[in-house]
């Protein structure tokens, strides 16, 4: 199967030696996006671009697009933990007002809880102030249109012209700039005080009404983010005996050294509580990483396997097809494969793989780093989601996490990530496009290499798959080493 090109200039390959280009006009959107990366605009707390400033400009901007109709307009905004998101959100918030349009401001809520809250409250957008599973000194800003699904990448780059000045030819900046709604057309904003409480209804709605999680102990590992409230209540009123690990969020430990990051904390506390299962969620708990009753530790593309061949079995997999990124692994293919479903493959991001299910009509997509999206539920990946969905298939099969896994065989990967200076194109680089090959070669049709810059960070990656674990070690090291010359 032939992964998919993506913006982010990848050049990925597969088994069969077949290469993707990054497709021009991808190429030239990304070039063209100087705030925004693959999942909104990120930064380091008020260094440009995520000043308080900047955090205005965007909300002013976003205001001015949902601006349709007579009805009285309202944005959502939440957050997650860190010590920066009370400067970013009330200067958002101010931006947003300033504009003539109301704020329901929901406070610490998990990514995928705000994109419910939009679509449930019939908001006109939904703005998250996070930077997911980085350090609490970077932060972040994305936007989710009223249907709950994040702003596809045509309306990010007008947002982006309206804040720099260059709408040029979109036309509106005038009016945006000089749009100043008086007396008692400006905004207010208030609080959502039972935001919580909603989303773990929603949640909990989710596990089949004819379980329960009675007499399972479930280590939950909230990372210090968003989810530190909610995720303990969803198991707990299902019925598990939970253990609470990072729920004390000090505006600075968020992702510090624990949840999906670092689940090793979590991993070992398993067999301290003798628990069932174990979960770490990011800081913004739109990803998870699971670990077996053993302690051992179960990633995104082994959830996939898991549940797309349920799903198969079940006849609820839309056109028995998972959709997955360039970065999952062969051995998700085959396990699907055995039952008699596919993968289908897309350009890193998780906004990418719901586009992909969209456009195409899958139900159930993800990728290896834990995001997990169940399109037929939730609009984007929902680390406590997919985690009660993992949970149903231990109760109905009545197995652990550890009998399940087995159906998933992982071939040796290895993943190098570098800083780089500047993101040139690939094709550009001309000793790196010889090394790729070289490795392509002596992998003979046995495995794949992908390499990519990160849309997040200054940042090359490199993925290299193959039968001999140390050979594609020495294969990865190959390729980045030509990457630093070139690059670094």
């Amino acid at each position: 199967m032939m992964p998919a090109s993506t913006r982010e200039n990848v050049q990925a390959r597969s088994p069969d030696g077949a290469i993707a280009a990054a497709a021009p006009a991808a190429q030239a959107a990304q070039g063209a996006r100087r705030l925004f990366g693959t999942d909104g605009v990120r930064g380091v707390a008020n260094v440009h671009p995520m000043t308080a400033e900047m955090a205005l400009q965007l909300g002013r901007a976003l205001a001015y697009l949902v601006r349709s109709g007579p009805h009285r307009h309202r944005i959502v905004i939440g957050k997650d933990t860190r010590l920066s998101g009370y400067l970013l959100e009330q200067a958002i918030a101010s931006g947003i007002s300033s504009m003539g349009v109301d704020v329901e401001l929901c406070g610490p809520l998990p990514t995928p809880g705000i994109a419910f809250i939009t679509q449930s409250m019939r908001a006109d957008a939904g703005v998250v102030i996070s930077a997911s599973h980085n350090p609490y000194q970077d932060n972040g800003i994305k936007f989710f249109s009223r249907d709950g699904f994040k702003l596809p990448d045509e309306v990010e780059l007008r947002i982006e012209r309206l804040v720099l000045g260059t709408a040029g030819d979109d036309g509106g900046a005038e009016d945006f700039h000089a749009l100043r709604p008086t007396a008692n057309r400006i905004g207010k904003a208030k609080r959502i005080n039972d935001a919580v409480g909603r989303y773990v209804v929603f949640l909990k709605s989710l596990f089949p009404k004819e379980l329960t999680l009675d007499g399972l102990t479930v280590v939950v590992d909230c990372a210090n983010g968003a989810a530190y409230k909610v995720a303990p209540a969803v198991f707990e009123e299902l019925g598990a005996k939970v253990v609470c690990l990072n729920v004390k969020p000090d505006g600075k430990n968020i992702n510090d050294g624990c949840g999906a990051v670092h689940p090793e904390q979590m991993a070992r506390c398993i067999q301290k509580h003798r628990a069932h299962l174990g979960l770490a969620l990011d800081g913004d708990a739109d990803r998870v990483i699971l670990a077996d009753e053993q302690g051992r530790v179960v990633d995104g593309d082994a959830i996939m396997a898991i549940l797309g061949r349920d799903l198969i079995r079940q006849e609820a997999l839309a056109r028995k097809t998972v959709v997955a990124t360039v970065m999952s692994n062969i051995g998700l293919e085959r396990a699907l494969r055995e039952v008699g479903g596919r993968v289908v493959r897309t350009q890193v991001g998780d906004r990418y793989v719901v586009e992909e299910m969209r456009r195409s009509g899958y139900n159930f997509g993800g990728e290896q780093s834990g995001h997990l999206i169940f399109l037929d539920h939730v609009t984007t990946g929902d680390g406590v989601c997919a985690a009660l969905n993992i949970l149903a298939v231990m109760r109905r099969e009545e197995r652990p996490l550890s009998e399940l896994t087995r159906c998933f065989q992982p071939v040796p990967q290895v993943q190098l990530n570098l800083a780089v200076r500047e993101k040139r194109p690939l094709d550009e680089l001309p000793e790196v496009q010889r090394a790729v090959a070289a490795v392509e070669r002596a992998l003979d049709g046995e495995g794949r290499v992908v390499v990519r810059f990160s849309g997040t960070e200054n940042k090359a990656r490199v993925l290299v798959e193959g039968p001999d674990a140390a050979a594609i070690a020495a294969h990865a090291e190959r390729i980045a080493e030509e990457l630093k010359k070139a690059l670094a």
